[in-house]
């Protein structure tokens, strides 16, 4: 009593709100590391043992190409189609007949008559024109898609495992600061608490339910920022799935696994690829995504459709056939020889009264071919439309990080600073210095947010400038960590 009747309460609350003060301030300009550290420390100790490291970006995307069965079943249809194309340039095999001829029936005696024979032939029939090898260049060019859409997949998988991945990294990250800042709403509450039982300064009972309050809010976002991140690896655990873990849940995941707490370094584009979307020039834009695996894959499929055209005039061909027979016959009754007879001869067809079904078939190739041609300019404006879609969203995202570094996120600093200087002094109300610390707070999630934007999109636009040649290195690239993804398979079990 003696101390407080002395005065020194208001000066300890000048003091314990001057540290609430500096803990708060030294996160806001250097928000990156103590997240890093809490996050470390906070999944170190409660949601994974010491021996599973985070999962990095590079590593879920090496693992989820790894186990990907899209791409074993490409591999195996496009060896189907090659085997199958080898087997059906041969011609079909040749028809034998046995037989025999013109056996009387008065006594079905062999040598009775002349003419009784024990005839044995072969046929071979050929295809028409050049029907078979144009059918082999045709399955061929169908087979040859399958690498480039095994191109596209992996690419497309980059951009589905980042999008989860960076959810994930998203949630986790605004759990740790909104966990450092309930801290801080904690001391604060403590403080209102101790100055209103003391009944020593300007402290209100609203102000201690308005503590409370935000606390409240603060763990009810808690809880939905772990739904979102139980919900961002379940989904992220189906890419990195063999198949023969169904029995490891998403809550599993999200309980023992965790992401990298830093963000990864994805590729940017070249310079002359953001020239040219910066220009808006759709016809020089429409030249570069033509060489994406996606279009590309139309194009064999374009192929194999002019073969088809090519299949179908073969009908106005005649099939050909060669047969050759052997007649023995017997000797007379009076035991006097008889010639055998050799027989040989070739057969067509004449396609005198399927003219107009020819017609109809080699029109409906025709027909084909070209709505396959219609796939390729849908895909490539389709191409073009989401490209450009995503770069007006990221040079917004880009205009925003700018804003907020510069202007926004040193300004809420400063609010926050005086609000809660002039509530040590007296002057200043507490609902103020709540507003300026969840307006703070809610600054620095949208700045995470903007970060995690920007990388999701350039992770898009990537993909769309994604060529043969730039895929073909980042899958020897994946190569290469094959076996570092199967350590981490093991360590992280995924898969058991």
């Amino acid at each position: 009593m003696r101390f407080l009747k002395l005065g020194h309460l208001p000066k300890l609350k000048a003091v314990t709100v001057t540290f609430v003060l500096f803990n708060s301030a030294t996160l806001g300009f250097n928000v990156s590391a103590n997240e890093n550290s809490l996050i470390s420390a906070n999944v170190s100790s409660s949601e994974a043992p010491d021996n599973y490291r985070p999962l990095s970006l590079s590593q879920a995307i090496s693992i989820a190409i790894e186990v990907d069965p899209w791409l074993t079943r490409s591999e195996l249809r496009q060896k189907a189609m090659i085997d199958t194309s080898e087997a059906i340039d041969s011609l079909p095999n040749p028809v034998m007949s046995i037989g025999l001829a013109n056996l009387p029936t008065d006594g079905f005696a062999f040598d009775q008559e002349p003419m009784t024979q024990l005839k044995a032939g072969v046929m071979q029939q050929f295809p028409r024109g050049q029907s078979l090898a144009i059918q082999r260049q045709q399955l061929q060019e169908l087979a040859q898609q399958h690498p480039l859409l095994r191109q596209d997949r992996m690419a497309k998988t980059k951009v589905a495992v980042s999008s989860l991945w960076l959810e994930f990294y998203r949630a986790q990250q605004i759990v740790a600061l909104i966990e450092n800042d309930r801290v801080l709403f904690q001391q604060l509450a403590e403080i209102i608490q101790a100055t209103y039982s003391s009944a020593v300064g300007r402290v209100r009972q609203q102000d201690i339910v308005r503590a409370q309050l935000e606390l409240t809010r603060l763990d009810d976002r808690l809880n939905t920022l772990m739904s979102q991140k139980e919900q961002a690896g379940g989904q992220l655990l189906e890419w990195l799935s063999n198949g023969n873990d169904w029995q490891l849940s998403s809550s599993d995941f999200t309980r023992y696994k965790r992401v990298s707490s830093e963000l990864p370094l994805i590729t940017s584009l070249a310079p002359s690829v953001m020239s040219l979307l910066a220009s808006n020039d759709k016809q020089h834009l429409a030249q570069k995504l033509n060489s994406h695996p996606a279009i590309l894959a139309i194009e064999q499929r374009i192929y194999a459709g002019e073969m088809g055209v090519q299949l179908a005039k073969q009908l106005y061909k005649s099939q050909w056939g060669v047969n050759a027979s052997y007649a023995y016959r017997a000797d007379d009754q009076l035991g006097r020889s008889r010639a055998d007879f050799f027989s040989i001869g070739v057969s067509f067809d004449l396609p005198l009264f399927t003219q107009s079904s020819q017609d109809k078939k080699v029109s409906a190739a025709v027909r084909e071919a070209e709505a396959i041609k219609t796939d390729k300019l849908l895909a490539l404006r389709g191409l073009i439309a989401q490209v450009q879609s995503t770069w007006s969203q990221y040079q917004r995202l880009l205009k925003r990080q700018h804003i907020f570094d510069d202007s926004i996120l040193v300004q809420t600093r400063e609010q926050a600073e005086a609000s809660l200087t002039a509530y040590t002094n007296d002057d200043g109300d507490f609902s103020e210095v709540v507003r300026a610390r969840i307006d703070d707070l809610n600054v620095r999630i949208d700045v995470l947010n903007i970060q995690v934007n920007l990388l999701k999109a350039q992770v898009e636009l990537n993909y769309f400038f994604t060529t043969e040649q730039s895929s073909a290195a980042d899958h020897l690239g994946l190569n290469n960590q094959r076996h570092e993804a199967s350590i981490l398979t093991s360590e992280v079990k995924v898969g058991q």
